[in-house]
């Protein structure tokens, strides 16, 4: 996360006039919902997708929206390039509402945003060099300008030695960057993401990631990415949004709502990446002290609020007894450390509510989970 970033984390909430007042570079957000709507006509009747959508998307940021299969994931980020015409609210790109652009002014919107796509969406007959080219000859771009781009971009995502190979020839991460290259070639200021590492595997979406943060540092665009792979918006997002039934319902830096979510939709989603209490412990665990040698096991939570990593000797230390570490970790997000570890303290001198005290010393949450056989 960059430094510009960081300094104004604080557009993060909701808008209101006092706020625009109080927070002049709200006004100067590269993308901006305001009292966002959308509703389709269904089978049965209208079905509401979004309600009253507030953000603020600063300029140079990956910025990721994340939500269950219908939140209203694809509704929103497709606002933005107007693919989905808002039904209430207003979408702000440079502070330019975009309602009322006409067919001129749309085109030349969307040739400043670019888009790809989970399935790459690439012409199967064409090589890659004329999937690139294709938008670049639609806008009537000369020919040796077009030939100079399209090298310069398939150099970038690592391609330039498969400008004549088809897409049945190519991986699944070759044809991603090919549908990078092909959204980068009219210089976009945004980069919009529709699940774009849903169809590789883990090591190809890696090296995706890796790309799509090479881009957004060497050419400072803004990139909005949308994903139900928890593991990408930790990778690779400096704030993310949760959504929930078309409402935001938590938003926040990264390392924030990884490291404390609030609502019980992005625990849900969190899950996979916590590291829960193995059945085989959990069938171990009592109530009461089984015995008088019985260990305490402990749970103990950081958020990623200290300033400093913790200091497990000095923990083990304060703890007192034997302490062993049954299960956890902690990683660095945006610079805070995250992570979780069950200790289980065994022959201390010191009672449970001391042990859960001690422990607060270093770790932002401490839970008692019960005596070890």
């Amino acid at each position: 996360m960059t430094a510009a970033i960081q300094r104004r984390l604080e557009l993060l909430e909701p808008h209101n006039a006092t706020q625009t007042e109080l927070h002049p570079d709200l006004n100067r957000a590269h993308v901006r919902f305001i009292g966002l709507g959308k509703t389709y006509n269904g089978q049965h009747g209208p079905v509401a997708a979004l309600h009253g959508i507030d953000l603020a998307i600063l300029r140079g940021e990956v910025f990721g929206i994340i939500g269950r299969s219908g939140a209203g994931k694809s509704s929103l980020i497709r606002t933005i390039n107007r693919l989905e015409q808002p039904s209430t609210g207003r979408v702000l790109i440079d502070q330019v509402d975009i309602a009322e652009f006409d067919e001129d002014r749309l085109v030349a919107l969307r040739r400043r945003i670019g888009m790809i796509f989970q399935h790459f969406n690439l012409m199967s007959a064409k090589t890659v060099w004329q999937n690139v080219e294709l938008p670049l000859k639609v806008a009537g771009v000369p020919r040796e300008t077009r030939e100079q781009k399209v090298r310069e971009l398939l150099e970038l995502v690592g391609l330039q030695g498969k400008h004549t190979a088809y897409p049945a020839q190519l991986s699944g991460g070759q044809k991603q960057r090919v549908g990078i290259a092909r959204a980068l070639v009219h210089d976009p200021q945004i980069l919009l993401c529709d699940e774009a590492t849903s169809a590789l595997d883990p090591e190809t979406t890696q090296s995706i990631l890796g790309l799509l943060r090479e881009i957004n540092q060497r050419l400072g665009l803004t990139i909005v990415l949308i994903t139900h792979e928890m593991a990408v918006i930790r990778d690779i997002c400096d704030r993310v949004v949760v959504l929930e039934h078309g409402r935001v319902v938590e938003q926040g830096p990264v390392w924030e709502v990884f490291g404390n979510p609030q609502h019980e939709v992005s625990k849900t989603l969190l899950a996979p990446l916590q590291h829960a209490l193995p059945e085989e412990l959990q069938n171990r665990l009592r109530a009461q002290p089984p015995s008088s040698d019985a260990s305490v096991v402990l749970r103990l939570q950081f958020t990623g609020s200290a300033s400093e990593e913790p200091d497990l000797a000095a923990l083990f230390s304060a703890l007192g007894g034997r302490v062993r570490l049954l299960q956890g970790g902690v990683e660095r997000i945006q610079g805070h450390a995250l992570g979780q570890l069950l200790l289980a303290v065994t022959g201390s001198s010191l009672g449970t509510e001391d042990l859960r005290q001690r422990a607060g010393r270093w770790a932002q949450q401490v839970e008692v989970l019960g005596y070890g056989v």
